[in-house]
């Protein structure tokens, strides 16, 4: 089918659309399973390099930070030098930084090298998005992003089972060589595939404004990352990087609102409805996400005596409820609109987690493999409308700015979400001394998780009801004159 054969059809999408699609996410793989494939590696890490577990812990912290640093730079980025540039020039960044971590020679050096990796992956996390959007011009987001988002949705629950196996059958350092394949496909694929677009016009970046949001977004994540280490939120390793990283966003706040699209990051975009609500959920839906996550695993491993590789293996069904009802998800979004299925996302993870609220010592695995995967499900519904939800209305160059907003709330929230149910599952297991106080310990944290998730439902009636009907694109001449031509020859 041609490409204007197939806008003829409304609900089909241009076959151009779809290469893009694959070409950013084949990128993209090695990104978003390298956030969390290494982190079943870190024990096996302070073995092999001699370091302690508090040091050994920067090769996370440290390529997370980098990416928060450099996600707000990614705006400014594509306007200077192109999408098409900037997304094969983050690859190469992200594949330097792949290479070097498996030749890394001590935990320094690794690193280092785990902070390169953070820059180019920090570029292309709101850039995939960007791009799709831009190209896709409003039409049919719910089924594009059910598939640009999967590597995202999947790459907390495979990333650990992959790390995993790695580590089962050969070397540390095949942690981050597995990521050249698909950082070489996906330049390949992009230099083909990704349409060209030139500078749109000479970017001047917002310096003040990259010095107080980047280090302040930073301070924050760095701060609550400590919560778990460091005896909870009134430790001075976490009240002061917190207090200092939300005094530079407020500054940042201050500083870019009267620039408006000048600003480091266009704030004013937030008054827009459909991409305020779609971040708030967005955090919320990251604190359900990555928070269950930490809990997760480590119930199977501390409650029911599991390896590392075993409480991987049994998160997998989650996974493939996730991979199983996008397509459906997709499309109902096209349909119905994003409030009604992100309601009924958040509800049915609600309903899903509620059985791990009850877990005991012994509890049935095949029930609790059964929610996971009811679970999974469900996560699919709950994110795919939000990460369509948030460009609904906007304008082409405001795009960047929205994918910037979306993709930081949703990363705190991940933050947030973990640092809380760290600190709430050290206070019930403290006091556990037997399996079944430490199965009842992990039920109470698991409520809190249920909680989150069931304050996020009313919010979703904020969000955009059912989509209207987007007028045709206009023809260029040469398609009208085209189109007149085979009348007259039928």
């Amino acid at each position: 089918m041609s490409s204007s054969s197939a806008q003829d059809t409304p609900d089909a999408i241009d076959p151009a659309i779809w290469r893009m699609a694959f070409t950013i996410i084949v990128g993209a793989m090695a990104v978003v399973f390298d956030t969390t494939i290494v982190s079943v590696a870190l024990n096996d890490l302070t073995h092999e390099l001699h370091a302690s577990l508090s040091t050994v812990q920067w090769i996370s912290a440290g390529y997370l930070l980098a990416m928060f640093v450099t996600i707000p730079v990614a705006g400014w980025a594509q306007t200077a030098i192109g999408g098409k540039r900037l997304w094969i020039l983050a690859l190469g960044i992200f594949l330097l930084g792949s290479v070097l971590c498996a030749t890394a020679w001590d935990v320094t050096s690794l690193i280092v090298f785990r902070v390169v990796q953070g820059i180019g992956g920090g570029i292309m996390m709101p850039l995939m998005i960007t791009l799709i959007m831009q190209a896709a011009g409003g039409r049919n987001l719910g089924r594009i992003m059910a598939t640009v988002t999967l590597p995202a949705t999947l790459g907390p629950i495979l990333g650990p089972v992959i790390g995993g196996l790695i580590l089962g059958v050969g070397s540390w350092r095949w942690l981050f060589l597995v990521n050249v394949p698909f950082c070489v496909a996906g330049a390949y694929l992009a230099h083909r595939n990704l349409p060209a677009d030139p500078p749109t016009r000479r970017a001047r970046l917002d310096v003040v404004g990259l010095v107080l949001v980047s280090p302040g977004v930073a301070a924050v994540v760095y701060g609550l990352s400590q919560v778990e280490g460091s005896g909870g939120f009134r430790s001075a390793r976490v009240l002061v990087p917190v207090i200092a990283g939300l005094a530079l966003v407020a500054a940042f706040v201050a500083w870019a609102l009267p620039r408006s699209a000048s600003a480091l990051i266009n704030l004013k975009l937030l008054r827009n409805r459909s991409l305020a609500s779609a971040s708030t959920l967005g955090f919320l839906a990251g604190v359900t996400l990555f928070g269950a996550m930490l809990l997760l695993p480590l119930y199977w491993q501390q409650a029911r005596g599991e390896d590392a590789l075993g409480a991987g293996l049994l998160l997998i069904p989650q996974g493939v409820g996730t991979l199983l009802s996008r397509t459906v998800v997709g499309r109902a979004t096209d349909r119905f609109g994003p409030r009604v299925v992100a309601l009924t996302g958040f509800t049915v993870v609600a309903v899903a987690t509620v059985p791990f609220a009850f877990v005991t010592a012994d509890t049935s695995k095949v029930l609790l493999l059964a929610a996971l995967l009811v679970r999974g499900a469900g996560m699919a519904a709950a994110t795919t409308p939000l990460n369509s939800a948030a460009y609904i209305g906007l304008a082409r160059e405001e795009i960047p700015h929205a994918s910037i907003i979306s993709r930081v709330t949703m990363l705190l929230g991940g933050s947030v979400g973990t640092a809380v149910l760290a600190v709430v599952l050290q206070h019930f297991v403290a006091d556990a001394h037997t399996p079944t106080a430490t199965a009842d310990a992990f039920g109470n944290a698991f409520w809190w998780s249920v909680g989150f998730t069931v304050a996020a439902i009313p919010l979703g009636l904020l969000l955009p009801g059912r989509p209207q009907p987007l007028p045709e694109p206009e023809r260029t001449e040469v398609e009208a004159e085209a189109e007149v031509e085979s009348a007259g020859l039928a």
